[in-house]
């Protein structure tokens, strides 16, 4: 049965793949009222012995054996359709013993006025003598039909049946279709083999990390000592040969370039030497406090260290999928984060599952034929995915079914759905759309903005936030815990805030320089958070508006606007919110810890830049989608 709802799932995929709407609810159907039951035997016998004999549906036996008699005409040997039709002859015969044990004559001459001429054409036995069988007055002791009242004939008749079914049904000798073990099998092996590939690159990769640590700590050692020579050669020189203690140009440059702070800290880059000499230890060994090396920067009352510097995250498992084949625009858990949906460059969007227990019927690749640039789910179920192209087009993607519910349309003037986010409570989600320009680098080209409410009820167009006259364009939405307030970033730095329930916008405040790629609340949404296409990231405070309450400066982790083919920069929160994982265009993203000054994590290295995150709603596990194709899950150690 395993094999055979695979292949019912494969004639589904195929179906839905070419658009085949039509026939497949009608596929549908014949599954709901599969007349062969899925070619169980049990369940055959269960309807011949337990329903349609006693019951005496004679008319849904007949179609039964007639439908497994045609099944068997085009699919075997006219050997076995030789036995079947014995076979039937004998499941109607004791149809016909049933009947008049039961004291039902009637059904006797009812089977034999409708049925019997057919008998007489096509049976290849015997029927003339059991037309006389409803006159017979005790036919259980003439020697003609003794033998077919008895219980030894009965049970040899239901044993004969199993045997049978058993038999055709089994894997080696049904039809061309339903012959896929092999290809299960391995599909299975590959993905068990991909597994531990999987947890092998892990332990290589901790056995590289590890060697890398010591290979630095090594350099820092002899960094250190060579340091400690050129200060005691220096010294040496300048105690005998120069009463200054620095070269003037140095001594220039301290001067005027540096603000010194706390003790065993600065607020400067390293001042390269211009005499060309050995100064620049001198340096840093007055600035490191003696640590020659020391990289780490004072900023925001907060320790930031280089990627190098952070520790890797502790990976219990992780593993990679590789269907798309562009790199990935987008990639989210869904509300219980059994699944997964993620998009590329190249119009697809998948869905995929990376437990093993979860049921991969929901799986899917859907065909949007142009760049996708937002997806969010359904957030009270995984029924319903939703889609914004840059062709003014947000589709409604049914996971059960396997189809596209609807298909909506945003106006001309605003034809890229850059963000969509479904409210937490009601039935209604909003899409940000843009215009488009004719800047120079992305931002600068989205043009203006338009703010759509809909309802997933009547798949219509509710209401249009306001926003002004020619509003710079919406870059990101988020939804309080309840759903009354909607937070939007726009291209101009701004955070906006919008009642829902009245549709109308209560505050909004200037929080960046620069574009605003990525918004999030808070965990206790008294604050909320806001990535800068300038690689800054503000948690503001929204009891005292204006107010930052912890801030980190990733620039170093981001491409220049001008420069980054993946645009977009993302964040997102863990389900403790204490977490935030930021996209990189390095092969490793940053975990920032939050209101924590500690040093952060970096995640596993992917083979390009990281372009979309993700955390699962309840677990330590995250997403990671690539540049590189490729979509991570990773799941930390507690």
């Amino acid at each position: 049965m395993e094999k055979m709802h695979y292949a019912e799932e494969l004639v589904r995929e195929f179906l839905v793949f070419r658009g085949f709407t039509n026939t497949l609810e009608a596929y549908e159907t014949e599954l709901r009222t599969d007349v062969g039951k899925g070619f169980q035997v049990d369940k055959i016998l269960d309807l011949i012995f337990s329903l349609y004999v006693p019951k005496f549906q004679i008319d849904k036996l007949v179609a039964l054996l007639g439908f497994f008699k045609h099944y068997l005409s085009s699919s075997f040997e006219t050997t076995l359709v030789s036995t079947f039709s014995r076979l039937e002859a004998s499941v109607l015969r004791f149809y016909v013993v049933h009947a008049l044990q039961s004291n039902r004559r009637d059904k006797v001459v009812e089977f034999f006025t409708v049925h019997g001429p057919d008998l007489l054409q096509s049976s290849q036995e015997d029927w003339t003598q059991w037309f006389a069988i409803p006159y017979v007055k005790n036919p259980q002791l003439d020697p003609e039909f003794r033998v077919f009242f008895s219980k030894e004939w009965c049970q040899a008749l239901n044993l004969s049946v199993r045997n049978f079914f058993s038999e055709i049904f089994n894997a080696t000798r049904l039809p061309a279709l339903l012959k896929i073990s092999s290809e299960m099998n391995t599909t299975n092996l590959l993905k068990r083999d991909i597994t531990l590939l999987n947890i092998k690159l892990s332990e290589l990769q901790a056995l590289l990390n590890e060697k890398e640590t010591q290979l630095r700590q090594f350099k820092s050692m002899e960094g250190n000592i060579s340091s400690s020579s050129n200060l005691n050669e220096e010294s040496t020189h300048m105690s005998k040969d120069s009463p200054e203690a620095f070269p003037r140009e140095v001594q220039t440059e301290i001067g005027q370039g540096l603000v010194v702070g706390e003790p065993g800290s600065f607020q400067s880059e390293f001042v390269s030497s211009k005499s060309g000499d050995n100064s620049t230890f001198l340096l840093n060994d007055y600035l490191g406090n003696g640590k020659a090396g020391n990289t780490t920067l004072k900023e925001n009352d907060g320790d930031v260290s280089r990627e190098e510097d952070f520790d890797e995250v502790n990976v219990e498992h992780q593993e990679t999928f590789l269907g798309h084949t562009s790199p990935i625009s987008r990639c989210c858990f869904s509300a219980s984060g059994n699944n997964i949906a993620s998009a590329s460059l190249d119009g697809t969007a998948r869905i995929w599952t990376y437990d093993a227990s979860t049921p991969a019927s929901r799986n899917a690749t859907i065909y949007c034929g142009t760049e996708i640039l937002s997806l969010d789910w359904e957030c009270k179920s995984d029924r319903l995915l939703l889609i914004g192209t840059s062709d003014a087009c947000i589709k409604a993607w049914n996971v059960d079914s396997k189809r596209v519910v609807c298909d909506l349309n945003t106006t001309e003037a605003f034809p890229s759905v850059l963000d969509i986010k479904c409210s937490p409570v009601e039935p209604i989600f909003v899409s940000a759309a843009a215009s488009g320009g004719s800047g120079s680098n992305y931002f600068d080209n989205l043009g203006f903005a338009s703010l759509t409410v809909w309802n997933m009820k009547t798949w219509k167009a509710m209401t249009v936030l306001p926003l002004g006259e020619d509003p710079p364009a919406i870059t990101s939405l988020c939804f309080n815990h309840n759903g009354k307030i909607l937070a939007a970033s726009a291209v101009d730095g701004m955070i906006h805030m919008f009642d829902m329930s009245a549709g109308l916008q209560i505050t909004g405040w200037p929080a960046h320089d620069s574009s605003i790629s990525s918004i999030l609340f808070g965990p206790d949404e008294t604050s909320i958070f806001s990535f800068g296409s300038d690689g800054k990231i503000f948690e503001w405070s929204l009891q005292n508006q204006g107010q930052i309450l912890w801030s980190r400066d990733c620039s170093r982790f981001c491409y220049p606007v001008n420069e980054s083919n993946y645009y977009r920069r993302d964040m997102a929160l863990d389900a403790n919110g204490r977490r935030l994982l930021v996209t990189s265009s390095s092969l490793r993203a940053p975990i920032y810890q939050v209101q924590d000054h500690l040093n952060g994590w970096r995640t596993l290295s992917h083979g390009a830049s990281i372009t979309a995150v993700d955390w699962h709603p309840t677990l330590p596990i995250f997403l990671t989608g690539s540049a590189d194709n490729s979509v991570r899950v990773t799941s930390l150690l507690s």
